[in-house]
């Protein structure tokens, strides 16, 4: 029987990250705190076996970098990788690059809150989170879901916002439970589906 393996991992600690700010599609690389999370999590996977068929992830460096380092921890520096701008981070658009208090300061506590965890109100030139799932869940059933189900052991990394609109699906979320939901910089979570595409199991490698 194959092996139905979809793995998601949110990209190491960035410099924006780090210095607080709104990053979105704004492309910072890694500090040295990602850069050991991520070579972490490729360690994580080596320690329970796995190995991967294909990859996929977005265009923005941190996720790039993080699969990299990775895939070179299990030694499969040259796999497959598919890099598409569906996997993006959500756009905060006006917020991008500002400081999250700076943020506050200039629209109000409350205003930020609801940009950052609502789930359907867009900051200012910027995406919701539901506008966010409208790009990634089509490219995740057309693209990334096809390979698992052949049983093509399948790697993605991606962005916090972008993997929550994939967790969504698969573990069956409402709207609340998914801003809810928080994803660790650099924590593998490994899922095994049915060949329905419903999920048989999920393992969070965090910690």
């Amino acid at each position: 029987m194959s092996d139905r393996l979809l793995v998601l991992v949110r990209h190491g600690q960035s410099e924006w990250n780090l210095k607080n700010l709104f990053t979105g599609w704004k492309d910072p690389g890694l500090t040295e705190k990602g850069i050991a999370e991520a070579k972490a999590a490729g360690q994580k996977l080596k320690a329970e076996g796995l190995t991967f068929d294909v990859a996929f992830t977005s265009v923005l460096t941190r996720a790039q970098t993080t699969l990299d380092l990775m895939l070179a921890e299990l030694g499969q520096t040259g796999l497959k990788t598919t890099r598409n701008l569906a996997l993006n981070e959500r756009d905060y658009g006006d917020l991008s690059g500002l400081n999250k208090d700076d943020a506050r300061a200039k629209w109000g506590e409350e205003q930020v809150h609801i940009w950052r965890r609502s789930y359907d109100v867009p900051p200012p030139g910027g995406e919701s989170l539901k506008d966010t799932l409208a790009r990634t869940l089509p490219y995740y059933v057309q693209e990334i879901l096809p390979c698992v189900l052949r049983g093509e052991r399948t790697i993605v990394a991606a962005h916090g916002n972008s993997l929550r609109a994939l967790i969504m699906v698969l573990e069956k979320l409402t709207p609340e439970q998914i801003l809810k939901r928080e994803l660790g910089t650099g924590a593998p979570v490994v899922y095994r589906l049915n060949a329905d595409s419903t999920v048989a199991s999920v393992v969070d490698l965090a910690g």
